[in-house]
């Protein structure tokens, strides 16, 4: 009914995060505690951006899904679960179980993401840097 809302607002603290870490790394490359030549090296901006970009891309794709079963609708109260008590704590009950287990999977899953990402950059930098024999 409204599990899409989970996600959605982790997706907006996420878009945030990324924001403010993406002008971090910018102060530290102008103040050159940053290397920008590192090739070996994702900033941790754009590995949020990844996860802006799962946690949006599957809100969108749960609130068509609502639209598609009428579950939404395009005036007040925009969510039919709304209209009655009974309803309602249903949708908060579906929120509260589905909505965030779906999130949880998604961020788990963009843990893993960054995890085989940096074991790719230390395997990198670390043949980058043995002496050819």
């Amino acid at each position: 009914m409204a599990c899409f809302l989970v996600s959605a607002a982790e997706a907006v603290v996420v878009t945030v995060a990324e924001k403010v870490q993406k002008k971090s790394e910018e102060k530290k490359i102008e103040s050159g505690e940053i290397n920008v030549q590192d090739s070996f090296h994702v900033p941790f901006s754009r590995k949020l951006k990844w996860l802006r970009n799962m946690l949006w891309g599957g809100a969108f794709l749960l609130l068509f899904e609502h639209i598609w079963h009428g579950e939404v609708q395009p005036f007040f109260p925009f969510l039919t679960a709304m209209e009655s008590s009974a309803d309602m704590a249903e949708m908060l009950k579906e929120m509260a179980t589905v909505g965030v287990v779906m999130t949880l999977a998604v961020t788990a899953v963009w843990g893993v993401m960054c995890f085989v990402s940096s074991a790719i950059e230390k395997r990198a930098r670390r043949e980058s840097t043995a002496p050819e024999a």
